[in-house]
């Protein structure tokens, strides 16, 4: 029996005219537009998969458009592994609304009951064989119409559920022109900004005769790029105008080697995230008697490391309008933003998004799109491509926080967990536009009358979280008292990066867990199951331990590492086992994934999701850090940010969990966590000491065993 929902979906609701999501051309061919956006994760396949099955249609006749302030419907942030749970249900009432006016119109011209009407590949057929198609009544159905919250979504499906191969990657393998980056519109010219070489650097001087002739130098404060038509002749340009620069530069980052110091000195605001003995309204905690353990982990900054640099393309019209061209993640929130730092009309700012090679998170992507803005400003009726270079990549964009746990418990008599607290210290993980009610985007603060940016806030608990996202552990603990400290001041970037504060988090409980499960003399496995009363949580540890052969003999040197939580505590669950080998240096050799999704939409997709975040949580957990001095930041190049490299990837299985009938839930942050967690026992396993600070080297090792009683 079909679904009947009572009110219409959440987005739908916000952007109900059905037009703004779906059209129907002569030809039969559907346009499907969606406010998420394509940022390699395959969503937009997997949302064609729903529209085709709810309208009744091929799949070859859906096109799936890029987002588009002007023409699409506004759905916020593409972020927090939610486009399936949120963007899917709206589109497939909509499509439901659509296929329902199609064929009332065909049901009315033949005088029958729509009932009786059925659609299938895209062809409406009536109870005496009429038939009609999409096409044919295209412009004949209005479409500018509020969708009807009671119009049923179908239980039949053919595309839903199946591995269907991604659109977006036929054009990416044969190298055709998809990107941003490839984008060439009539007159378009090249234009490069030279960054600051610090952080609160000033621009004192500069050499305008030093740009050459046919290119465009400008200037805004201490916002500096250059422009011309000739790409190789603009690069030579803005190396000449930035060697005859003169800036005022002061230190004003902390100390690499003391984040922690750094991170707990504050200011801070606190964020209280479960109190069980104040919710129970004692107050303070009643003893509990047993054996007490304590721990503090750490982990650096951290960089998004896109494979391609970050680019926009903009045109500043010379009636004011601006059209732009952006791999953000959020074009509503760019539009909004960019007026917002100039002070024009939100409707003056369309924004179109186009892919970028490489998004986890609030990288430069919106930045580079005010650049692009700014410069398109002084050349107005021409377009202007922005493209960022590698070290203003690594240096510029937004960095994952750096992150310090405390964590205490005891352990009872009876080998359980009688209390638990973590006190966290962290930085903000939200500087995405529109933050705080500034802009957030970079230049603004150098401009001739600089935006002030305040420290980078944290989404809200409605939302998962930022600092706090899977703070709280997802097992049964008693006496729990869980609390953030948000750093208030700082002078370092920082914004979402996939996972948010949940790869930190998750990496310290489940290093904890399996440091609490020794003291119990408990194998780390029956351990977490002896806290774990949720059984989707349960069956995934299960399913990722069959896989792994846990509690098999391996090598010596060899260790096997179990790592889990459920991302967000209202998300995916997941459970990850390593085997590192730790010989001559720190190797994952395999991780055996479990994840439950609920409803898999594209199975492949969700493969190809746990698969990509185990491999980028790998880095990050054994090799990745931001390294900087007093006053700049020194990791800018591929050697001095290592990234994993091919010959390190590990083999990674998937076991999706069957949906049993639950709700689709979003795949994409779901194995960070669990990863490193699993690395990190496995690590420990392997060589009896246990590495509490990110990332996980060979120095941090030998550190750990300096330390070791």
């Amino acid at each position: 029996m079909a679904d009947r929902p009572a009110v219409l979906p959440k987005d739908l609701a916000a952007n109900p005219v059905l037009a703004r999501w779906i059209r129907v051309g002569p030809d039969g061919r559907i346009d499907i537009r969606v406010g998420k956006v394509e940022l390699g994760q395959g969503i937009l396949t997997a949302l064609a998969q729903l529209a085709a099955d709810e309208l009744g249609a091929d799949l070859a006749d859906i096109r799936m458009r890029p987002a588009d302030t002007a023409e699409g419907p506004d759905e916020g942030v593409t972020a927090g592994s939610l486009s399936i749970s949120t963007c899917g249900p709206a589109l497939r009432a909509a499509a439901a609304n659509v296929r329902a006016l199609y064929v009332q119109a065909a049901a009315r011209d033949w005088h029958v009951d729509p009932g009786t009407v059925t659609v299938h590949s895209g062809r409406i057929t009536g109870p005496e064989g009429q038939r009609t198609s999409y096409g044919e009544r295209a412009g004949q159905v209005d479409l500018e119409v509020p969708a009807d919250p009671a119009v049923p979504t179908t239980t039949e499906v053919r595309f839903t559920g199946t591995d269907v191969p991604r659109l977006d990657l036929p054009d990416k393998v044969a190298g055709r022109p998809r990107y941003v980056q490839d984008i060439r519109l009539p007159g378009q010219v090249f234009a490069r900004v030279l960054r600051p070489p610090s952080p609160g650097a000033e621009l004192l001087e500069v050499d305008a005769a030093a740009a050459g002739e046919r290119i465009t130098l400008v200037r805004d404060g201490s916002f500096l790029a250059v422009a011309g038509p000739d790409e190789a002749e603009v690069l030579r340009a803005a190396g000449r105008v930035g060697a005859a620069a003169v800036w005022a530069e002061r230190d004003t980052l902390p100390d690499e080697d003391d984040l922690d110091g750094f991170l707990r000195a504050g200011p801070h605001e606190t964020i209280p995230v479960a109190d069980d003995a104040a919710d129970e309204g004692s107050g303070t905690a009643a003893p509990v008697e047993g054996r007490r353990l304590r721990a503090t982990y750490r982990r650096p900054f951290v960089a998004h490391a896109s494979m391609a640099p970050s680019c926009a393309v903009a045109v500043w019209h010379d009636d004011g309008r601006v059209d732009v061209w952006s791999h953000s993640q959020g074009i509503g929130n760019l539009a909004r933003a960019i007026a917002g730092a100039l002070a024009k009309d939100p409707a003056t700012v369309h924004v179109r998004h186009a892919e970028g090679a490489g998004c986890y998170g609030h990288n430069a992507a919106d930045d580079a799109a005010f650049d692009a803005v700014l410069v398109a400003r002084a050349l107005p009726g021409t377009p202007v491509q922005v493209l960022w270079s590698r070290p203003d990549e690594l240096a510029w964009a937004p960095f994952s926080s750096a992150m310090t746990a405390d964590v205490e418990a005891v352990v009872d008599a009876a080998g359980r967990l009688g209390s638990w607290t973590y006190d966290l210290f962290s930085q903000g993980h939200n500087g995405r536009p529109g933050y705080a009610g500034v802009s957030g985007l970079l230049a603004a603060t150098t401009l001739a009358e600089p935006a002030v940016h305040p420290a980078p806030v944290d989404p809200p608990p409605a939302n998962g979280g930022g600092s706090t996202r899977n703070a709280l552990p997802g097992y049964d603990l008693p006496n729990r008292r869980v609390t953030a400290h948000r750093l208030t001041e700082t002078p370092l970037r920082s914004s979402a990066m996939r996972s948010l504060g949940a790869h930190f988090n998750v990496f310290a409980i489940e290093s904890f867990l399996d440091e609490a499960a020794a003291v119990a003399g408990a194998d780390p496995l029956e351990f977490r199951l002896a806290h774990l009363s949720d059984p989707r949580g349960r069956r995934v540890l299960e399913l990722a331990a069959a896989a792994a052969g846990w509690g098999r003999d391996v090598a010596d040197g060899t260790g096997l590492g179990l790592g889990y939580a459920r991302y967000k505590g209202t998300g995916a669950w997941c459970a990850v086992v390593a085997e590192v080998e730790a010989e001559t240096e720190i190797r994952v050799r395999r991780l055996w994934t479990a994840v439950d999704v609920g409803r898999a939409v594209n199975p492949d997709g969700v493969r190809n999701q746990i698969e990509g975040g185990a491999v980028q949580a790998t880095s990050w957990t054994v090799l990745e850090r931001v390294r900087f001095d007093r006053r700049r930041i020194t990791s800018t190049t591929w050697e001095s940010y290592p990234i994993l490299p091919f010959s390190r990837v590990p083999e990674v299985s998937v076991e999706i969990a069957p949906d049993d009938g639950h709700p689709s839930v979003g795949a994409g942050e779901a194995a960070q966590g669990p990863t490193a967690g699993a690395i990190a026992n496995a690590l420990a396993a392997a060589v009896g000491v246990r590495v509490r600070d990110l990332p996980l080297t060979s120095e941090a090792l030998v550190h750990a065993i300096e330390r070791t009683p």
